[in-house]
């Protein structure tokens, strides 16, 4: 009998604390979950400059292709291809010999030419005075002085012969007719050349400075245009462009807008636009693609936050973690600008004075209870523990 009480008393006793855990466990799920600590960042609005960047190609400052303006042999050449050339210098040199023969031929009928004008002058002027005393007819004084005036026509044209077979002398000498680099040359001493050729003996570009062609959407240009008529942008009077080259670096010499093209491209939509470079090293050659970096304007209340402190929703959506009312957090969708020195500028979603959570967000869920403590304290705090 008293086994038998005593397995009863143990079986109680086993009963009893089960009930107890129970109750325990109850207790605890009902009670208040516990509050998680994040870092947050509190909302402000700030003036900031605002970059487009958009793809361009470089085009040489000045470029001329080098032609024979008279026919004739090349028989030297006077540059190295590649090498920088100066205006006037020398290019070719195509055969003279006919050239200065003709020059002689028109010198020779100048002279010839001024003869007869002495002969026909000193005619003209003694029938003038024997038409006075009338000892000739005013017939004969009329051919004496037509034939005066012939030979002085005579002159001015034996003249012309001698400008023209001089210019064509110097034309035997093919000039440089701009400073800058010398592409290769399509033809040696020995060809011949015709004058006012289609095919270029050379092409002379002048590198430094150097044209950068930007091309702009044309929706672009006037979702900015919309911006800075409804004030959400304020025009910028830095005109200053920045380069990135096609490795990724950044360019270290910055250019100056010049001008904007007054039509639209029909086979792309978009509007050229003009930047100058420095290119004292001959870094930009003509052809290259960059990237270009231009100030778009400023915006005068622009919220920028933390990359980290937006994330992506089911449906792409950019989310922000606020704390809202009774300290939980609150999703908001946002609407994200570009990226400015890795910070999000935020347009529609935020407004000044939210508390942003940028630290723990792996730890929360909408509506959960939060303590938010200063990005910057609890950066030290860590570096403590370290």
């Amino acid at each position: 009998m008293r086994q038998i009480v005593k397995i009863a008393s143990v079986i109680g006793v086993a009963l009893w604390i089960t009930g107890c855990g129970q109750q325990e466990e109850q207790n605890q799920s009902t009670a208040a979950p516990l509050s998680t600590e994040v870092g947050v960042i509190k909302v402000v609005a700030q003036p900031q400059a605002i970059q487009v960047e958009l793809p361009g190609r470089s085009k040489a400052f000045l470029e001329a292709e080098v032609r024979p303006q008279v026919s004739g042999i090349v028989t030297e050449r006077g540059f190295v291809e590649g090498a920088d050339v100066k205006k006037g210098q020398s290019l070719y040199q195509i055969d003279s010999s006919t050239y200065r023969a003709a020059l002689i031929s028109a010198e020779a009928d100048l002279a010839r030419a001024n003869a007869s004008l002495a002969s026909a002058k000193a005619k003209a002027a003694r029938y003038k005075a024997l038409l006075t005393t009338n000892a000739i007819s005013e017939q004969d004084f009329d051919e004496a002085d037509a034939a005066y005036k012939e030979a002085l026509a005579g002159v001015t044209v034996a003249k012309a012969a001698i400008n023209t077979a001089t210019i064509n002398l110097e034309y035997t000498q093919v000039q440089a007719p701009i400073s800058g680099r010398i592409g290769k040359s399509s033809v040696t001493a020995g060809a011949l050349v015709t004058a006012n050729q289609s095919q270029t003996l050379a092409t002379i570009q002048q590198l430094d400075p150097i044209n950068v062609d930007i091309a702009q959407s044309s929706a672009q240009l006037l979702r900015l245009k919309a911006k800075l008529k409804q004030g959400a942008l304020q025009a910028t009077e830095n005109a200053d462009v920045a380069l990135i080259l096609e490795d990724g670096s950044q360019y270290p010499h910055s250019g100056t807008l010049r001008f904007s093209e007054v039509s639209v491209d029909e086979n792309t939509g978009s509007v050229t636009l003009r930047a100058e470079f420095p290119n004292p090293d001959g870094v930009l050659l003509p052809g290259m693609y960059v990237r270009a970096v231009l100030n778009a304007g400023t915006d005068p209340k622009a919220i920028l936050v933390p990359q980290k402190a937006i994330t992506r929703n089911t449906k792409g959506q950019a989310v922000a973690m606020v704390i809202g009312a009774d300290n939980k957090v609150e999703p908001r969708v946002v609407t994200t600008a570009e990226v400015i020195n890795h910070q999000w500028r935020v347009t529609d979603g935020l407004v000044v004075g939210d508390q942003l959570i940028v630290e723990g967000l792996q730890k929360i869920r909408p509506g959960a209870p939060v303590v938010g403590k200063p990005l910057s304290d609890m950066t030290s705090d860590k570096q403590q523990q370290k």
